[in-house]
């Protein structure tokens, strides 16, 4: 197993879940980190305060200019979870997707200046389309929106240009992460959200078989890859387990009031629904020693206990 010397990172939108989880566990490990913001972004009030970690301001149209930002910076590994319009129409916003793959042609150029040992980008289990078995780093990928498209355009062509400046490639394809730092537009965040105000959330049936991973398991995961990932490896990311959107819904409802009404199937299936999502861990856990270690009942205790917090209850 190879392992690289992992001292200084720079990560592009590290103010989501798995972005806040990952700086907290760099830090932990002793790098340093420096987080890539939009400027005077009010989100930058959810990282951590650390003297290790440093705020850049850098707007995604503006990563071309990255190094000229961070003069004298030299780094070991570039994250880019950067990425706009991820949900609602602007996935299908085709000029706004195709510019967030530019935009990781210049992540990628710009780990190469900064002397990047290895490039790490968050893909989507958007880019396989939909499938009945376990998603593999094989599986055949046939996205289904603008969204799944960029992203498996934007790691084929990253790929490429690592390839061409000498750097390390791995693309991450990401399935369901939860966790605290989470948006409200999401099914977890926003379900909770609705239970904590008294409301019954509306929502499907529930038969869906998902894959839900917690952000700091998701945050090791990314660690591991930039410890032992291989060059030009894709890798699925999600907890390996399985189960019906029903068993999570129910278990967090428990997790915040067993006597809570559940909206299950007040609403239909939206179109190109995915009604089995699961990640195949066995090369990333090969290459990379990675095992999920918090269940869904200790993850989404955690998380409520952040939405509450936030919701100031």
């Amino acid at each position: 197993m190879i392992q690289r010397k992992i001292d200084t990172a720079i990560l592009t939108g590290p103010t989501g879940a798995i972005g806040v989880a990952l700086c907290e566990k760099l830090l932990a490990e002793g790098c340093t980190v420096y987080a890539v913001c939009h400027p005077d972004s009010p989100r930058t009030m959810k990282l951590p305060k650390h003297d290790r970690l440093h705020l850049v301001g850098c707007d995604l149209s503006q990563l071309a200019s990255l190094p000229d930002k961070l003069p004298g910076v030299t780094a070991d590994v570039f994250y880019h979870f950067g990425w706009a319009h991820t949900i609602g129409p602007g996935r299908n916003d085709m000029p706004a997707q195709i510019a967030n793959i530019q935009y990781t042609i210049d992540a990628a150029r710009a780990a190469a200046a900064l002397g990047c040992q290895v490039f790490i980008g968050a893909g989507s289990q958007a880019e396989y389309g939909r499938n009945d078995a376990p998603l593999r780093p094989d599986t055949p990928a046939f996205p289904e929106n603008g969204y799944g498209m960029a992203k498996l355009c934007a790691g084929q062509m990253s790929r490429v240009e690592c390839d061409r400046l000498g750097i390390a490639h791995i693309w991450a394809r990401v399935l369901s992460v939860y966790g605290p730092h989470d948006g409200t537009a999401t099914m977890i965040t926003g379900t909770i959200c609705k239970l904590l105000a008294g409301e019954r959330p509306s929502l499907t049936v529930g038969t869906q078989m998902w894959d839900y991973l917690y952000s700091a398991d998701a945050a090791d995961a990314f660690w591991r890859m930039a410890l032992y990932g291989k060059n030009g490896a894709i890798y699925p990311l999600g907890s390996g387990q399985p189960r019906p959107l029903r068993y999570y819904i129910e278990a967090l409802r428990d997790a915040v009031d067993p006597a809570r009404s559940l909206g299950l199937g007040d609403i239909p299936f939206g179109p190109n629904q995915v009604q089995f999502l699961a990640a195949d861990l066995a090369t990333l856990q090969a290459d990379t020693g990675f095992v999920p270690s918090t269940n869904f009942e200790t993850g989404i205790r955690k998380t409520i206990a952040w939405v509450r917090t936030e919701c100031h209850e």
